[in-house]
């Protein structure tokens, strides 16, 4: 079906269409502004990623919305991890408290973050690494405690 909107009276070009006449709005009132004095500037990928991270991980969201924020093992890594649940809590959802990172080099983060639920803390690693197209992605991810040993199928 083709919808065709059409419109009863002809506008003159350069003139502006008739003004709203709502009685239940003040007139003359000032357009809001935003209050913050600065440039409103766009999140660091750390702290992003950090929350994704920590939404997959705490199973507020399903490890497979990571997929295209992924690459290399990383996706493995991290399904392996929101498969035991590790930072599930009961009662206290759990929030990112701090967030550090070192940059080895032009193009790659290696951040961690304090997770907090409660009264418990545990600690996140994970590397970031921009690709040709600019975006970024996570390569890996740890959770602190100990590391299970690798089985040679998983090189």
């Amino acid at each position: 079906m083709n919808k065709v909107m059409n419109r009863t009276s002809q506008r003159r070009p350069g003139t502006r269409p008739p003004g709203r006449r709502d009685t239940r709005r003040p007139g003359g009132a000032a357009p809001r502004t935003p209050t913050t004095s600065g440039a409103v500037t766009a999140p660091r990928p750390t702290d992003l990623f950090a929350d994704r991270l920590l939404a997959v991980l705490s199973g507020q969201r399903p490890v497979h919305w990571m997929l295209r924020h992924t690459a290399g093992r990383a996706y493995d890594e991290l399904a392996h991890l929101a498969e035991r649940g590790p930072l599930r809590a009961r009662g206290t959802r759990p929030v990112v408290r701090d967030i550090g990172y070192y940059v080895p080099r032009e193009g790659a983060i290696e951040a961690f973050a304090r997770i907090g639920a409660g009264d418990q803390l545990r600690a996140m690693a994970f590397r970031l690494e921009q690709g040709p197209d600019l975006r970024w992605r996570c390569t890996a991810v740890e959770l602190g405690g100990p590391r299970e040993p690798r089985t040679a199928d998983e090189d």
